[in-house]
């Protein structure tokens, strides 16, 4: 998730979704609709005489961390600090785990932010196959921007209908996780936890609204302040996770227990956007300190109601984190006076406004998305709409020559050259593009634009300059691009020096001022951990069974092959 603003005359990145979206808007009807369904949403009523469950086949707990890496959680475990943590993968007391298999191969989607990547997380498909194609995207036959989690601009109004109105459900194409595991088995009992993507669960477990409301009163009260006097404060996103855990084990006081239960946690990647210490230090600290005691609980619950002994133990994360300087000469934010809408509007373009939704009869030409250490840029056939005041026609694909090249051409010489936008030299690792197709279309792949009109493809360019950060990003690239939904990502895809360098002063990010950011191919960003744990299984055994789900190919959404594979086993076997 994404943290909420840094600075207070500054527009928020969003994805403080969960303390921000739930409650900033806490006068609007969603949110009194949120208010009125309590701490939990009853989604499926069953009918009479219908299984209220599915004891024929394992239960499996998902465990789902944001913002969390594979090194420093792994490290953490296998050191003996997440006593808790290892608790519900059946290590007992020590620091061997004789029940569990960790993972060492399992990369994020890319761009390795939120949305992009849970969605991608539980429907086993890319991003140009579901259509969320990050935080925020374009929707260009509806003219219209999604933003489950804006960057762009502060409202909450997207990330509070997440929950109330199944927003982020509703952007995607591809069936989840939980309706497939419903068509094989329609009996199985699913709950989610605070989880933003749950097309197809049966219960969705919230924090209750006045337990946020206090929380946000207090992170409005001192967040902004203390982000720039260094006084951070991580209290709030405390306070949240363990009234999720709160809820969760409130609601496993019922019977039956459910098959499929998710536990989202938000925090440590909260904590880490804004704390000075640096993301390492503060998500280490958050982890043992907060996280960890509130697996104990969620451990011993499920014992006492002997929820664990042949329940499956899936620990996965969304992306991790990469330290950014916190001042406005990184933070390639959407407000700057100097930044990325004015390399458009110097290559000729008009920028739509930095907002969720407006007039019909406005006449923007381009639009510009954030994603962290990547930004989207879409354009319009200028042809449809070349006078002030025309309003484009965003079914139709842009022109390459007239209107795609240009763009591509004003971020290039901007970063190498320092013109149009002096401010912009040195920012940008690459600008991609290629060559636009219809929105009903495949999309074709992105390729490295390297000035007067020339197109590079994205191996033969990391060939010819090494990337030793970055890891299988060509293939990640096609996933995000190649397919369906490909337009999503933008016409030119602007990715940010940040996980490509050494020097924290030598990276940027498309944002407004943070200490800490993700999005990037590069294995800070990129390497997430996967853990599966049964009492009753053996390394062996478990490994085997990721194995045949990941396959050659251990990308993020082998996560639904896994699951899908687990629920499929005979209770016991």
């Amino acid at each position: 998730m994404i943290p909420v603003r840094s600075r207070s005359s500054a527009p928020s990145i969003a994805s403080a979704a969960l303390v921000a979206g739930l409650l900033a808007s806490a006068c609007s009807p969603k949110a009194a609709q949120l208010a009125f369904g309590g701490d939990s949403r009853d989604l499926r009523p069953r009918p009479p005489g219908a299984g209220q469950s599915s004891p024929t086949h394992p239960p499996v707990l998902v465990v789902a961390f944001d913002g969390v890496g594979r090194a420093i959680l792994y490290d953490l475990l296998r050191c003996g600090m997440m006593p808790g943590l290892a608790r519900l993968l059946g290590s007992g007391e020590g620091k061997a785990f004789p029940h569990a298999y960790f993972d060492e191969r399992l990369l994020s989607t890319l761009p390795s932010s939120t949305m992009a990547a849970w969605v991608t997380t539980f429907t086993g498909v890319g991003p140009a196959q579901h259509g969320v194609t990050g935080n925020e995207f374009f929707i260009r036959e509806e003219r219209r921007f999604a933003a489950p989690a804006p960057g762009t601009f502060s409202d909450s109004t997207p990330v509070l209908a997440i929950y109330t109105d199944g927003y982020l459900n509703k952007l995607g194409f591809s069936p989840s996780v939980y309706e497939r595991m419903r068509k094989e088995d329609p009996d199985v009992l699913i709950w989610v936890a605070m989880q933003h993507f749950w097309a197809g669960t049966d219960r969705l477990l919230l924090t209750k609204p006045t337990i946020v409301a206090e929380a946000f009163e207090a992170f409005v009260a001192n967040t902004a302040s203390k982000l720039t006097t260094g006084k951070d404060t991580r209290d709030v996103y405390e306070h949240l996770d363990t009234q999720v855990v709160d809820v969760v084990i409130g609601a496993l006081d019922a019977k039956p227990l459910p098959d499929v239960l998710t536990v989202y946690l938000s925090g440590a990647d909260l904590y880490a956007h804004i704390a000075s210490e640096g993301p390492d230090v503060a998500r280490r600290a958050y982890l043992t300190e907060v996280v960890d005691p509130q697996m104990t609980r969620l451990a011993r619950k499920l014992e006492e109601r002997q929820g664990l002994l042949d329940r499956f133990v899936v620990v996965t994360a969304d992306h991790g984190h990469t330290e950014v300087l916190h001042d406005d000469t990184h933070a390639l934010s959407a407000s700057d006076k100097h930044g990325p809408a004015v390399a458009l509007e110097r290559a000729g373009f008009r920028v739509r406004p930095f907002k969720l939704d407006v007039d019909a009869k406005d006449d923007f030409q381009a639009v510009l998305a954030y994603e962290g250490a990547i930004a989207y840029a879409y354009m319009a056939d200028r042809s449809s709409c070349p006078n002030k005041g025309d309003v484009c026609d965003w079914k139709k694909p842009p022109r390459f020559e007239e209107d795609v090249l240009p763009v591509a051409d004003a971020f290039f010489r901007s970063s190498e050259e320092g013109a149009p936008v002096p401010e912009l030299k040195g920012t940008l690792d690459m600008v991609l593009t290629r060559r636009p197709r219809p929105y009903a279309e495949d999309d074709l792949p992105f390729e490295v634009y390297v000035g007067k009109g020339q197109l590079v493809p994205v191996e033969r360019y990391l060939e010819e300059h090494p990337h030793p950060t970055y890891i299988d990003m060509a293939s990640r690239l096609r996933e995000l691009a190649v397919g369906p939904h490909g337009e999503r990502a933008g016409d030119v895809l602007l990715l940010a020096h940040n996980g490509d360098r050494a020097d924290v002063a030598q990276r940027y990010y498309f944002a407004e001022p943070y200490h800490s950011w993700h999005g990037s191919p590069s294995r800070e960003d990129s390497e997430i951990p996967l853990i599966v744990a049964r009492q009753t299984a053996t390394p062996e055994t478990l490994r085997a069974l990721v194995d045949h789900a990941v396959g050659e190919h251990p990308h993020q959404q082998k996560v639904t092959d896994l699951l899908l594979s687990i629920r499929r086993q005979p209770r016991g076997k």
